[in-house]
């Protein structure tokens, strides 16, 4: 698991070919696309690499365009559209094959004291009184499909204990819900932008899955065809990812072969350090195409 880690520090230490121009790999892991928050995360190193340190980012809103592929680089180009007093806001473009697979705008702010209030952390069980490891797997996963036991047992930099996983052992039709939670697997110290870079990442697991609770599915199931089509994010305060999070879901609609979703990131105390939203392709997976 801590090579896991190191890979991920490795991935979002991105290369950088020219001004504004910077250069990422994917991990060699057998996935046929590139994960979306892996390319979230590096678009937004590439941002903060054109952006003073005393600026970190507040919030970004991104969209993806195209699968990306795993075993080619993938190019960001960086365009600075502002420097202001008090706000810096950049756009990044992610290329691969000589098309754009993603864009992502952000916008960085110097700190500034202000009003403060926020929502109160669902009550939950604490991540130290849930099943983890082996006894995960023997109480838990024990009668989950295939596809969902790889699932929460892939090795991988981000430790995840969801509060229930109802949803993913049964067709039933439940409330859109989820509550995780997360952490990275080993401590990556306290730099605010590499912090924020790896919040990033973790911030598109299980999100989309949410989206479809109600109807009894789940992205494993393979009458599903599932795909994030944008994602937006919102940076409240500072956050150490190497600590434990609860990741807090909530779909409130899907139509028109579209989900939405939600999610608030609190620390174990109950602070809210982040929110973020996604809307996803989530239909009926088409089985009566002629084929070719």
């Amino acid at each position: 698991m801590a090579d896991a880690v190191e890979q991920l520090l490795t991935i979002l230490d991105l290369e950088t070919i020219e001004e504004n121009l910077f250069r990422g790999t994917s991990p060699e892991n057998g996935w046929q696309r590139v994960f979306g928050g892996q390319v979230i995360a590096q678009a937004l190193v590439a941002a903060q690499r054109t952006v003073p340190a005393d600026r970190p980012c507040h919030s970004l809103h991104a969209y993806f365009m195209r699968p990306g592929d795993p075993k080619v680089p993938i190019v960001y180009e960086v365009d600075r559209i502002r420097d202001g007093g008090s706000f810096t806001t950049r756009r990044v473009v992610a290329v691969q094959h000589g098309a754009a697979i993603f864009s992502l705008s952000a916008s960085f702010q110097r700190h500034e004291d202000g009003f403060d209030h926020q929502i109160q952390m669902p009550d939950v069980p604490g991540p130290d009184e849930l099943p983890h490891g082996a006894a995960f797997a023997e109480t838990i996963l024990q009668n989950a499909p295939a596809a969902v036991k790889r699932y929460w047992q892939r090795p991988r930099p981000i430790e995840l204990r969801p509060i229930f996983i109802d949803h993913y052992v049964s067709d039933e039709k439940l409330e859109p819900l989820q509550r995780i939670w997360v952490r990275c697997r080993r401590d990556i110290g306290a730099d605010v932008n590499l912090n924020a870079a790896v919040l990033a990442y973790l911030s598109d697991m299980t999100l989309l899955d949410t989206a479809l609770f109600a109807q009894g599915l789940s992205v494993f199931d393979e009458r599903v065809q599932a795909a994030s089509l944008d994602h937006a994010m919102w940076f409240h305060r500072p956050v150490r990812v190497s600590d434990w999070l609860l990741y807090a879901q909530d779909s409130p609609s899907s139509t028109g072969g579209r989900g939405l979703t939600r999610g608030s990131l609190f620390t174990a105390d109950g602070t809210l350090v982040a929110s973020g939203a996604q809307e996803g392709l989530i239909r009926p997976r088409r089985t009566d195409l002629p084929k070719k």
